[in-house]
């Protein structure tokens, strides 16, 4: 035990924190585009509700693994789409765009759950003040909705985090990855190194869903 310690102890911290800065950038990522998906989804333009509905339907119901090493081989090593000069961060980038790419068709469908409990009125007062769909979309539906939607996009959050350990396919060295190697090395320690590993990840998603359970309180849309 005091060997597996010594070898898995001082790369944990290093290993959630990559796990950490992948959720971080891609949960920024997936809420933009998840945005700019949603308004696509409910705006006037049939060719924008089309590729909208499209993407969120392909996406959504293709495995992201397969997302993740299509970034990996189909983008980078096969089109020469590079974000870094080193593999490592390279790497690292390919995985937040994955994740940004899947994740944004949930953050959409959360979001247009969302418009529903607005109140059309608002929206046709806002019309007929002659505000543009644009105007009206960011100024009096998205925030409305968004805080309608703070427990949902929670638990979305939440999946993501559980998600990158699909990182480690392309080697990206976040937790999964270090639970992979220890496994290998530590094979009849097996129990012991999932569950630092577990508990580590439900430090995290516990924290994740303490936090948007009280942003919910604080902020959720009272009718």
């Amino acid at each position: 035990m005091s060997e597996l310690w010594d070898s898995m102890g001082p790369q944990l911290w290093p290993a959630f924190w990559v796990t950490i800065q992948l959720t971080f950038f891609s949960a920024i990522g997936a809420l933009i585009w998840g945005v700019i998906l949603a308004g696509m989804k409910v705006s006037p333009v049939p060719v924008m509700r089309g590729f909208a509905t499209a993407y969120v339907n392909i996406v959504r119901n293709t495995p992201l693994t397969l997302i993740i090493l299509f970034c990996a081989i189909g983008l980078s090593y096969n089109l020469g789409v590079t974000f870094s000069s080193t593999l490592k961060t390279n790497n690292f980038w390919l995985a937040v765009l994955g994740f940004i790419v899947y994740t944004a068709t949930f953050v959409c469908e959360t979001l247009r759950s969302g418009f529903n409990t607005v109140p059309i009125g608002q929206a046709e007062a806002a019309r007929s003040l002659g505000l543009s769909f644009t105007q009206v979309f960011g100024i009096i539906v998205l925030p409305q909705a968004i805080r309608s939607v703070i427990g949902p996009l929670g638990s979305v959050l939440i999946a993501l985090t559980k998600n990158t350990t699909i990182a480690s396919a392309i080697g990206v060295a976040e937790a999964s990855l270090l639970m992979k190697t220890e496994i290998e090395t530590y094979s009849d320690q097996l129990f012991v190194i999932f569950g630092i590993i577990a508990v580590g990840f439900m430090i995290i998603t516990l924290t994740e869903g303490a936090i948007f359970g009280y942003l919910a309180k604080r902020l959720g849309v009272k009718r």
